[in-house]
């Protein structure tokens, strides 16, 4: 069975260069940058370049800009409200313009001669044209454990993936990190996190969770879980994920199956 490194540093010596796609607060991609300084020259990734699909030079929406400064780190963004707006949308909801958009984007980054690209809170769907142009190499990190499956689907995608975890019970949140593919959260895993427990507030079961009038309870009490979840999940597996891909630990076979160390990994390394 013939497989292939996500990067190969025999074949590239040099640490991987990334470029970290954000959309708002960026604190992923603080935390990565962070990594990647403390172990300075011994770090296998090298953050090239921070893209934005949001333009906000006030910094109170998005943090591309004041992350980019503080790190010196070159900063790129193509606004898509923008994008949508100048071609008579009022929303970024019709997909049929992502293509034209992404290979705006594509344009944008393509000096950088990229190795990699990590999406960090990125809140635009990523369609073909960077999805073929790096295939197999734009990751993402999910506040769910995506292993978990109802029947052939998995079970816990999208955004609000900790209140379901939470509302179906699970007394365990995990982050995985994966492989973006066309299918949003369906990309190959490559590892999951360690776990945070479920805490509802005394007195607070899960079928007063479910009915209609505890909507905000809900949000808020989902909230403070995924804050939790972020701080010991994303900001831990994340940078860990660049690094061991930088490595040239991470392998893929031709039927997308993830190998760490030439060790099949159905569902990614856990933590």
């Amino acid at each position: 069975m013939s497989f292939r490194k996500i990067f190969d540093p025999a074949r590239h010596p040099r640490p991987m260069r990334v470029a970290c796609f954000m959309s708002g607060s960026g604190t992923n991609v603080v935390k990565i940058l962070e990594n990647q300084l403390q172990k300075e020259d011994r770090c296998p990734y090298q953050v090239m370049l921070i893209f934005t699909d949001v333009f906000d030079p006030s910094n109170q929406k998005c943090k591309a800009q004041s992350i980019s400064s503080e790190y010196e780190v070159d900063y790129r963004h193509n606004d898509i409200t923008d994008f949508y707006r100048c071609r008579g949308r009022s929303s970024k909801g019709d997909l049929s313009l992502r293509p034209e958009y992404d290979r705006l984007t594509l344009e944008t980054i393509q000096e950088h001669n990229l190795d990699l690209i990590a999406l960090c809170g990125y809140m635009s769907i990523v369609s073909q044209p960077l999805l073929e142009r790096y295939n197999d190499r734009i990751v993402n990190v999910h506040p769910a454990d995506l292993s978990v499956k109802d029947g052939n689907r998995r079970k816990y995608t999208g955004l609000n993936a900790v209140r379901d975890a939470m509302l179906a019970g699970e007394k365990r949140l995990y982050s995985t990190t994966h492989i973006v593919r066309e299918k949003v959260d369906y990309g190959e895993i490559l590892m999951r996190s360690q776990p945070v427990d479920v805490i509802l507030p005394g007195g607070v079961t899960l079928q007063d969770l479910a009915r209609p009038e505890n909507a905000a309870l809900v949000k808020r009490i989902a909230s403070e879980h995924q804050a939790r979840l972020k701080e010991r999940g994303d900001w831990v597996i994340y940078p860990k994920t660049l690094e061991m891909i930088g490595e040239g630990r991470y392998s893929l076979d031709e039927q997308g199956n993830v190998y760490v160390d030439g060790v099949l990994m159905p569902d990614g390394l856990r933590l």
